[in-house]
């Protein structure tokens, strides 16, 4: 699914594509990848990103364990969808503060991609600040806690339960 990407001319890094289907009604937005993404080509690859143990213990799935075309198939079974807020920029390392010359993805693709979307729900602060635009256009939204090793400001345990109920919320709607 998400392909590798190295830097174009200039430095330009260009983000993964979706991992979305027609049956998907939660959408997991987070930045950009970070360089060890964008290395294996796979979304939180960093090894201490805690995305997939969390995401993993939401929806009662072992995904942090699983190859990651399995992990990327549960996720999708469970009707929920990953994708970044940037599709491109330029950036030094992989903290968000170092994006510079960034370009949103677009999100016109979304309604005929996975028609069912109904929430979407933010990993972090910097991907976060798209949400208005979101509820603007009539979707259940929510922000979470960044899963990077470079926000440490909570434990494991502190985002998991915000981030359960950020998704079971998403599943009453």
């Amino acid at each position: 699914m998400p392909r590798r990407s190295s830097p174009a001319r200039g430095g330009r890094l260009r983000g993964f594509p979706p991992v979305i289907d027609e049956r998907v009604e939660t959408l997991i937005l987070g930045s950009f990848p970070s360089e060890a993404s964008l290395a294996a080509g796979q979304y939180y690859a960093h090894p201490r990103n805690q995305f997939w143990t969390i995401l993993g213990r939401v929806l009662g799935e072992p995904l942090a364990e699983l190859p990651y075309e399995a992990r990327l198939a549960r996720v999708l079974a469970h009707r929920v969808g990953i994708w970044d807020v940037l599709g491109a920029c330029e950036r030094e390392g992989s903290l968000d503060a170092s994006i510079r010359n960034h370009e949103p993805n677009d999100f016109a693709l979304l309604h005929r991609l996975a028609p069912k979307l109904e929430r979407v729900i933010f990993n972090g602060q910097t991907a976060g600040r798209y949400e208005p635009v979101f509820r603007r256009a009539g979707f259940a939204t929510a922000v979470v806690p960044s899963t990077s090793p470079a926000h440490a400001g909570r434990t494991l345990a502190q985002k998991l339960a915000l981030w359960r109920r950020a998704l079971a919320a998403a599943r009453r709607c």
